[in-house]
């Protein structure tokens, strides 16, 4: 290769859409840019493919005002998260919206449980298991790897970024294996954009859960997190691990790929007993299915665990809430549940102790109906979602598993996504964008921001500080 191949003024790692959009940012204005993306195929398998679509902050519309974003951030990870990072990607929102948009990216207003949101189209359909190809995810994805490629950019594909290169403490580029060949790109700034570790064991034992292979990875292989092991040596500082973001699959998800990413059961425990093999109550299932998620990756035995629930509950609003419901999909999809007339015979069923179900679910129904649900232990709120009674049989348990799409933590950056060393100072060369990042979500009740969100407005902040300070003298 000559030099006009291997040099860059930005270079990022990761094809998802943290990558497409800062390398499509600045080669908008006018720099030379370029994704080294792992994988091979031109539709490679990454999250961003696979993405439902949903574009918020915090649960929020993108475009609510920036004062209100901030303050569903900061409440949302326990004022845990970094307040110049969260003034960053609020006060980003809006325009990275227009810049999409601009980009050709089709953006639809849809309706949730949580209010209007809006998804990339076209939106995925109601069908069970995984639904990406001519999706909002693939479609935006292709169309940003169009206009990097109309820009003069590339995108270079089968190329695994190994290690960063450093010269006088700054990142100048990278060496990475392409075709059994070691090849090292010079660049005026590297973005690391190759997302979380949810596909790496060793790290999601380290960080997240006893049993990761208890675990189901509800997401593509690629997330090794690779892009923090390379900060991480070159003196990047990390923090932020612990929680990730995910959903209660069911147990044979871990081996009936039509019950993932759809299907999830979070509309139905956020609302009724989830319980761990002794039949007792473990988590609030009313902070909703990301919590609950969490709380179930943390036991001894993640696969434990089960939820309970009447009839009144599937075949209503919760057992068919969208985009794919329990009811009918999760049956159509292979997915078994246990049934009967009333709990005890239920608990010999699903095989957990008869007389400690009975007494949570009398327990529960109790607090229900004298709306104490403080007395609960644990506790329950009812802020989010409201509970309610097991009393219409027949009587159901669906056995769980937790479903890791993404991590939480990683590198961290300032409010121009610059990654900042161990002295808290900025790396210079150095970004990073999308889910390696650290100070945006997590806290006490693993704040979920959003992953389109972190990867399009901070690729974006980062392409723009890039230009920004970019030595005018072309790396080719």
């Amino acid at each position: 290769m000559n030099d006009a191949e291997t040099q860059f003024d930005l270079l990022a790692i990761g094809g998802g859409f943290a990558g497409l959009s800062a390398a499509c940012r600045a080669a908008e204005l006018g720099l030379k840019a370029a994704v080294l993306e792992k994988e091979e195929a031109e539709r490679y398998l990454c999250n961003s493919r696979y993405t439902s679509g949903v574009f918020v902050v915090m649960g929020r519309h993108a475009l609510s005002p920036a004062e209100e974003l901030e303050k569903a951030i900061l409440e949302g990870t326990g004022s845990t998260a970094r307040p110049e990072l969260v003034h960053a990607l609020a006060s980003n929102a809006r325009r990275t919206v227009d810049w999409m948009r601009e980009q050709g990216a089709r953006l639809l207003e849809a309706q949730a449980s949580e209010g209007k949101q809006l998804i990339l189209a076209p939106p995925r359909r109601f069908v069970e298991g995984l639904d990406w190809e001519g999706r909002g995810g693939d479609v935006t994805l292709r169309k940003l790897t169009a206009n990097l490629l109309e820009r003069g950019g590339r995108l270079i594909l089968g190329a695994k970024a190994q290690s960063l290169a450093m010269e006088d403490g700054a990142c100048v580029g990278l060496n990475a294996l392409q075709a059994g060949r070691s090849i090292t790109y010079r660049a005026q700034a590297v973005v690391i954009a190759d997302g979380g570790f949810q596909a790496n064991a060793e790290m999601v034992r380290r960080y997240i859960s006893p049993r990761p292979e208890r675990l189901l990875v509800r997401a593509a292989p690629g997330g090794q997190g690779d892009g923090i092991r390379m900060a991480e040596a070159v003196g990047a500082a990390t923090s932020g691990y612990g929680s990730f973001y995910g959903h209660l699959q069911h147990r044979d998800a871990l081996s009936n790929d039509r019950l993932w990413p759809y299907p999830h059961l979070d509309s139905i425990a956020a609302v009724s007993v989830l319980v761990g093999p002794d039949g007792k109550r473990f988590t609030d299932e009313g902070l909703g299915g990301v919590c609950m998620a969490n709380a179930l990756a943390r036991l001894d035995d993640p696969l434990g665990a089960s939820v309970l629930f009447d009839d009144a509950v599937w075949t209503g609003e919760p057992g068919r809430a969208r985009p794919v419901g329990p009811n009918p999909y999760l049956m159509s999809a292979g997915g078994g549940m246990f049934s009967a007339s009333d709990i005890r015979a239920l608990a010999q069923q699903a095989k957990l102790p008869a007389d400690a179900l009975l007494g949570t679910v009398r327990a529960y129904n109790g607090a229900v109906a004298k709306n104490s649900l403080g007395d609960l232990d644990p506790p329950r709120t009812a802020a989010k979602f409201k509970p309610l009674p097991l009393m219409k049989p027949p009587f159901h348990a669906v056995a769980l598993c937790a479903g890791i799409t993404g991590t939480m933590g990683g590198i961290e950056i300032n409010a121009d996504a610059q990654a900042l060393g161990r002295d808290g100072r900025a790396i210079p060369g150095l970004y990073v964008a999308g889910t390696p990042v650290s100070g945006l979500e997590g806290g006490p009740r693993a704040g979920y921001v959003g992953g389109l969100s972190k990867a399009f407005v901070l690729g974006l902040i980062a392409a723009d500080h890039i230009a920004r300070t970019a030595r005018r003298a072309p790396s080719a």
